[in-house]
């Protein structure tokens, strides 16, 4: 089945230009069956890149989806025209008497601030508590991840040494786990963070498994068992020049502490085009989660939560 977003949203060109199955709304409430209601709170500064990353994996899904686009509500993001933030997100002040399936909580670039400095901070606390309620199952991202582990289990971050970016082999360490079904042993995984949490706080907590994670960047994934969630602080969802981009940008601001992407470019030289070693893996990753919620969400939507 297809992905089911906004007619006019600028990734529904680019999917369906790269054979990516997008079904028109007008389609789509014609087919009997109930699509899964999946809510992206979407805390990037760049988007419309951050929704066409997810969006491309979600519409690989053999079930039908429907994305609604939330953003905190008193909060207004510079980096991204008002008109696609007027014409495609959600306030969740207005969405917040809903029922949702799934809840994808992304990154944001405020990984060296203190979680309570952060100025959506509170509202961001009264959504990961309105999970308990109104949504079924959460996949939090990179500082999202951080910070639903810090507001649900005072999980602490820790500031690095330097930027860890580049592509580290992961290990599966919990292979029974249903989020990591068909995925090798070892794989490559796009790491860009300056925090880590670390295992030795998260296996504090019984409800907490820890799935995959690597010699060299640390703990990758966790599942909650308790909140149904699932945690993963680094990017299978990330483009194959995503981390060029990255790279290109903070050069610009921090040439003077900036490293090149290890793993990355062939022969560690940005002049030359990387190569996507993850793609794969990426798929298999937002698979397996949207499969999981459809196998275990009521077919009631307001059933969830009771």
């Amino acid at each position: 089945m297809p992905i089911k977003i906004p007619d006019d949203l600028p990734a529904a060109e680019i999917l369906q230009k790269e054979g990516v199955d997008v079904m028109r709304e007008q389609d789509a409430v014609r087919q009997d069956i109930r699509p899964l209601r999946i809510a992206l709170l979407n805390l990037m500064p760049k988007k419309i890149e951050t929704e066409t990353q997810l969006s491309r994996l979600i519409g690989a899904s053999p079930l039908q989806v429907e994305m609604t686009l939330i953003s905190p509500s008193h909060y207004t993001p510079s980096n991204t025209p008002q008109e696609h933030m007027l014409a495609f997100y959600k306030p969740w002040e207005e969405v917040k008497h809903q029922k949702f399936d799934g809840l994808i909580i992304t990154g944001a670039p405020v990984e060296e601030i203190d979680f309570e400095e952060v100025i959506y901070w509170d509202e961001l606390r009264q959504i990961m508590d309105w999970t308990k309620t109104n949504v079924h199952g959460s996949l939090n991202i990179c500082w999202g991840a951080q910070a639903a582990l810090y507001h649900h289990y005072k999980v602490p971050k820790y500031l690095l040494p330097r930027k860890l970016s580049g592509i580290y082999d992961h290990r599966v360490i919990s292979r029974t786990d249903p989020i990591v079904r068909g995925f090798n042993h070892m794989l490559p995984v796009p790491v860009s963070r300056y925090t880590e949490c670390r295992a030795k706080d998260i296996e504090k907590h019984g409800s907490l498994r820890i799935v995959l994670e690597s010699d060299e960047a640390g703990t990758c994934m966790v599942t909650d068992k308790a909140l149904n969630a699932v945690y993963i602080f680094n990017h299978l969802e990330y483009e194959s020049r995503t981390l060029y981009n990255e790279y290109i940008r903070d050069t610009n601001a921090r040439p003077d502490t900036v490293r090149v992407p290890e793993n990355y470019f062939p022969n560690d030289d940005p002049s030359k085009t990387p190569r996507n070693t993850w793609k794969a893996h990426g798929h298999l990753l937002v698979g397996n989660w949207v499969n999981m919620t459809y196998q275990t969400t009521p077919y009631d939507l307001e059933s969830i939560g009771s």
